[in-house]
């Protein structure tokens, strides 16, 4: 039976430690959906699971690429059925989980079609938004795309640029592109009520203490060495993994442009508001979703593992 659970959720809701318990009491693959966790160069600064986490159950999709690939969406999920379907081979439970929603849904409602984007075009979007700020470019995006633009926050850089590449390579807006898409394939399974999706709420202010906790345990755990053996490789910057949360933040202190308090201060700062647009993204777009509080007292999980899990799975 091709059965499997998606948990998503904002950073630092809990997503992994969930995932472990999940995979001890289902005979589960965990499999990343996260779009930073997948490079290899930063496992502290992503929040990637440790090595003991790793040991602890079937990890698949984590820092599996070089920090100068390019993850996308589409490639993402080719390479997360071949994960899925590895586990369905040896019957364990494939549990998806991230906090990049347009990977969930690339699984489920399908990926657009759309032409590789020629470098040069790439390039200059890219140049421009390094140049004139994202928020600019969202206003071009607005008059081409009106569509997309009104989905997307101001300061999503990487979405928008991709939506401009998409319009200057093609003569369509992506909008259009992705209106003709086909189902993904996991919608199958999902319509035929084998998958169980969830998405952890946490409180606000809750996750928010998470965050600023987290990013401080990440600068006593190895992230200022991870950040200079990046730096040290002289990447692109419009890189993903080089605009990934803090690292703006830390390389701006690491060159003498901000002070350590303003540094670390402006990381927490970028990484609350990202966790509070995942928030919103995903009470929007996965409404539909179960919904549960990051945190289970033991009872809790028993009860949540008996009613929305097993049944699913057995």
């Amino acid at each position: 039976m091709k059965r499997a659970l998606f948990i998503a959720g904002p950073t630092a809701s809990g997503k992994s430690a969930l995932s472990l318990r999940l995979a001890e009491d289902l005979n589960g693959v965990i499999i990343n959906s996260d779009s930073m966790q997948v490079y290899r160069d930063l496992r502290v600064i992503t929040a990637r699971p440790s090595e003991e986490e790793e040991a602890m159950a079937p990890h698949r999709l984590y820092g599996y690429l070089d920090a100068t690939e390019v993850s996308s969406a589409a490639s993402w999920a080719d390479d997360a059925m071949r994960e899925i379907e590895a586990a369905w081979s040896q019957d364990q439970t494939p549990i998806v989980i991230g906090g990049t929603g347009l990977y969930f849904k690339a699984l489920l409602t399908g990926m657009a079609e759309i032409p590789d984007i020629p470098d040069d075009i790439r390039a200059d979007v890219r140049a421009r938004c390094d140049k004139e700020g994202s928020e600019a470019l969202h206003g071009e995006l607005a008059e081409v795309d009106p569509v997309t633009a009104e989905r997307l926050f101001p300061g999503d850089s990487q979405r928008i640029c991709r939506a401009l590449e998409v319009y200057h390579a093609t003569g369509k807006p992506i909008s259009v592109w992705q209106a003709d898409t086909k189902p993904g394939p996991m919608q199958a399974v999902d319509d035929a009520g084998l998958l169980t999706k969830i998405v952890l709420d946490p409180p606000r202010d809750v996750l928010y203490d998470r965050c600023n906790r987290r990013f401080d345990l990440m600068l006593e755990s190895g992230a200022w060495e991870e950040l200079d053996a990046l730096m040290a490789r002289g990447l692109d910057p419009s890189l993903p993994l080089m605009r990934a949360l803090g690292v703006p933040s830390l390389i701006a202190y690491r060159r003498g442009e901000l002070s350590l308090e303003e540094a670390v201060e402006d990381a927490k700062m970028q990484t609350r508001r990202f966790a509070k647009r995942q928030l919103t993204w995903f009470r929007n777009q996965f409404g539909h979703w179960d919904r549960f509080p990051a945190q289970f007292s033991e009872s809790d999980y028993r009860d949540f593992l008996n009613k929305k899990i097993t049944k699913a799975v057995d």
